[in-house]
């Protein structure tokens, strides 16, 4: 028998680190296989379906034979569409030239990335935050800057902080607002005060808006919607979360125009161009009858969160800061464990209750925070199971 050959993997590629939250998706998964009943609130997945305009839009056009590749940048008509909904929703003015359909809101980071990181540059962001953000310019061998953010700003980066942390080797700047895993908001006159800030440092300002429009208490507003803005904001978002197509993998990114044509050679490279189907119900959900019907779902979510913080709060539970937007709760549950892989283990073993360790958001907090989702109903039986579970630990 021939021996078995030890085939090299990239080194890049090896330092990548597992994303926490699906390794406890699977876990589960295979209790559900065994018959256990679990609260899904790990995963930052709407429980609606896609809306059926949707569905109808995509299999007309499926009907119609339109199911070749569209341009790279996405069918003119969608980028149009949604130049159309930045003026109605924001009152921002976006040409649609500057408007980039992309293959989920990953790929829109990725290109983007790509196209403004050479190795060894640097990109600054919070901790916590999304970890596949940390990931993506590592696998461009650039350098992440973290900085630890907590209550005292809301878990948000500060103009002050990136005039505390400045550096001349850095590239770009990453926010989340709202943010993933806190629910967080930074008011937009910050926001446009770091984009000015950074834009005397020729540095980029990337600003993640996926949950914009999931935002409670408040109108939902866009950086973009500020009259006069620097040329250094790259905006993305998907058509995932607020608009509830997350298997559809539709994304886009708003980039400054000197960008645009790079995106473009990248993205005929990198993937050709999105799924032509995503893109017809795209269409579809930015008509004001699908509109109407996503903010019926807008305050669903928020009777969700208002109901999850009530719970919580009359199970003893002290919640340090209240979500804003998106759909988490980001606790702290250093009152019970110094290790939230190990409290989230338990707990979904114990109770059924699945929960994501802050560990997947980064090492600030990480080991004693909890990311919770709102994104089923069976709330207050979760904070019922959970209150028995750390019972036992206290």
């Amino acid at each position: 028998m021939s021996q078995p050959l030890h085939l090299p993997i990239s080194k890049t590629a090896a330092q990548i680190a597992p994303f926490r939250v699906m390794k406890i998706l699977g876990q589960a998964k295979a209790l559900e296989t065994q018959g256990r009943d679990i609260i899904h609130m790990e995963i930052g997945e709407p429980d609606f379906a896609s809306l059926p305009c949707v569905h109808q839009a995509a299999m007309q056009a499926a009907e119609k034979g339109i199911t070749h590749y569209t341009p790279t940048l996405g069918l003119p008509a969608l980028r149009e569409k949604l130049s159309e909904f930045y003026q109605n929703f924001y009152n921002a003015k976006i040409p649609a030239g500057r408007v980039v359909i992309t293959p989920g809101s990953s790929s829109a980071l990725q290109l983007v990335l790509t196209a403004i990181l050479n190795p060894n540059d640097t990109v600054l962001m919070p901790d916590p935050t999304y970890p596949c953000n940390r990931q993506f310019v590592e696998l461009l061998q650039a350098n992440v800057e973290s900085i630890p953010v907590d209550v005292t700003t809301n878990y948000q980066l500060t103009t002050q902080l990136l005039e505390k942390h400045w550096q001349p080797h850095i590239k770009a700047v990453m926010v989340a607002s709202p943010a993933n895993p806190t629910g967080t908001l930074i008011e937009q006159e910050e926001l446009l005060k770091m984009a000015n800030f950074l834009a005397e440092k020729n540095c980029y300002f990337i600003v993640d808006e996926i949950y914009q429009g999931l935002v409670y208490d408040r109108p939902a507003e866009s950086i973009l919607g500020h009259e006069k803005t620097p040329e250094n904001i790259i905006v993305i978002n998907s058509f995932s979360k607020f608009f509830g197509m997350t298997g559809w993998r539709l994304g886009w990114t708003i980039a400054p125009a000197h960008l645009i044509d790079i995106l473009d050679r990248l993205g005929q490279n990198l993937y050709l161009s999105a799924p032509t189907p995503s893109q017809y119900g795209a269409l579809a959900v930015l008509e004001p009858e699908a509109l109407s019907e996503l903010e019926t779902r807008r305050q669903t979510f928020q009777h969700r969160r208002d109901r999850l913080i009530s719970a919580m709060q009359n199970a003893g539970f002290k919640l340090k800061t209240l979500p804003a937007g998106a759909f988490y709760i980001y606790w702290d549950v250093s009152a019970f464990t110094d290790d939230s892989e190990q409290f989230c283990a338990e707990l979904l073993e114990q109770t059924g209750v699945a929960i994501t360790p802050g560990t997947d958001f980064g090492k600030s907090g990480g080991k004693t925070h909890v990311r919770l989702a709102y994104t089923n109903n069976r709330i207050e039986e979760a904070v019922e199971r959970i209150a028995q579970f750390t019972k036992q630990l206290s």
